[in-house]
């Protein structure tokens, strides 16, 4: 098998700054780790990483690519793709505290850490970004 890699799907529609696609891409990535465990008590989170691919991925380069879609439909169609593929995603949301206008607003997803052969079905047909 090829090396992991986590891909992060960035909406260009919604002309984020880059500090903004920065924080957002950094909740995504983290957000589909943190997908691996749960709380063991109120103060103790716990990750419980029995797949190859993460594993892998975490005693490696981290390799994340960055790509992009035209708008909410196409990041959830991506989503949607990788959950019917059972490959891990995690779709952020943003509050729209500091952009768009207090509205709660969908910009961004990780997929994997998984294998190429999963992930690239799914969104190699995405443009970097």
């Amino acid at each position: 098998m090829s090396e992991p890699k986590q891909v992060i799907v960035v909406r260009k529609d919604l002309n984020m700054r880059k500090g903004k696609i920065a924080a957002q891409a950094s909740h995504a990535s983290l957000g589909a780790i943190l997908n691996y465990g749960s709380y063991t008590n109120e103060y103790q989170y716990t990750l419980d990483i029995h797949n190859d691919a993460v594993h892998e991925w975490l005693e490696g380069r981290f390799t994340k690519i960055c790509v992009s879609v035209d708008s909410e439909q196409e990041l959830l169609d991506i989503y949607n793709s990788a959950m019917h593929n059972n490959v891990n995603v995690k779709l952020i949301k943003d509050a729209g505290l500091t952009e768009f206008n207090g509205v709660p607003t969908l910009t961004c997803l990780a997929i994997g850490p998984d294998y190429p052969e999963r992930i690239d079905p799914i969104t190699n047909h995405l443009k970097l970004l």
